[in-house]
């Protein structure tokens, strides 16, 4: 049951879901990303998933639902707006921050009144959801600050080391079809503030809503609102267009420099699916720089030059 790398590695939900019974952290895969799961309700693996991924602590989770769970479980309110958004959008990428339950732990929240809750697309996760009968609270499952994983390879690459064959699993469900997080909404702001651009495009939010949601302000509160986030081991640069794009491409070559071009930009539904692919890619081929051109803002683009922005920012 484990990978080339040593990693544990299973396309078994009974397998999955006896780890999540027994304390232990699931890798699962999402129609996003895949992310790092452990039972919403256990302090003590919650905790195991920080520990993992060496995230910091206070940084709050994603609980992961199985489809038609109520939201009364998990949330205090559920406004109207976040009862379209759910209605129309799950199981899909779409995370809604609400106002917690008393009962989710300060763990997953980071102490925060707020929840984050999403029901993933992805049919082993959601039968793993409903066989739990629980949340799964969840981050994406790679080492903090780095690029998402989008196959199980990718998480066993990077967390194999830190997994315990013993306790902890990889669900593997194949290539992540979307290829970026989920949009984050939170609803307990009026108007809806737009937190992180994501799988549902912001046109989509705001047609749904008929109104302008807000841009983020206030304290970061959910996942992905570090100014640096989502980023390869080479320097990012970006770029407006595909010749200004080779330009650079061609003055780093001149001088020396190996570089790799990223453009996915004729066809947004790839770019996010290939994204980080594309990035992790160039990593193991050794480049000292990644030049990527920015796409359009428009559907997908948002969500692209969010996770580019932040890969090329300066990195703590």
């Amino acid at each position: 049951m484990a990978d080339s790398s040593g990693a544990p590695v299973t396309t078994s939900v009974d397998v999955a879901l006896d780890r999540l019974t027994h304390g232990g952290v699931v890798a699962i895969p999402t129609e996003t990303v895949y992310g790092l799961g452990a039972a919403a309700g256990d302090a003590s693996a919650v905790s195991r998933i920080f520990a993992v991924k060496g995230r910091p602590a206070g940084h709050p989770l994603i609980v992961h639902l199985a489809d038609g769970a109520p939201l009364t479980g998990w949330a205090a309110t559920v406004p109207p707006a976040a009862a379209v958004l759910a209605e129309s959008c799950w199981p899909g990428p779409l995370t809604l921050l609400l106002l917690r339950a008393d009962h989710v732990l300060d763990a997953v929240t980071g102490g925060r009144d707020t929840v984050g809750l999403r029901v993933p697309a992805h049919p082993l996760t959601q039968e793993l959801l409903r066989r739990l009968g629980g949340g799964i609270a969840a981050p994406s499952a790679n080492r903090y600050g780095r690029v998402s994983p989008t196959t199980a390879a990718h998480v066993a690459a990077d967390l194999g080391p830190f997994l315990d064959p013993a306790r902890d699993v990889i669900l593997d469900g194949g290539p992540a079809p979307v290829g970026v997080e989920s949009t984050i909404v939170d609803c307990t702001t009026d108007p809806p503030q737009l937190l992180r651009p994501g799988g549902i495009p912001t046109e989509d939010v705001e047609r749904l809503l008929d109104l302008a949601v807000a841009p983020a302000s206030g304290p970061s509160r959910a996942a992905g609102m570090r100014v640096s986030h989502y980023a390869p081991t080479a320097a990012v640069t970006l770029v407006a267009s595909p010749a200004a794009g080779e330009a650079v491409v061609t003055a780093a070559e001149r001088a020396g420099r190996r570089v790799a071009l990223i453009d996915g930009t004729a066809d947004l539904v790839a770019y996010a699916r290939d994204l980080y692919a594309d990035l992790r890619a160039a990593d193991a081929a050794g480049v000292d720089e990644i030049v990527a051109v920015l796409p359009p803002p428009t559907g997908l683009g948002h969500a692209i030059g969010d996770r580019l922005r932040k890969a090329a920012a300066p990195r703590p």
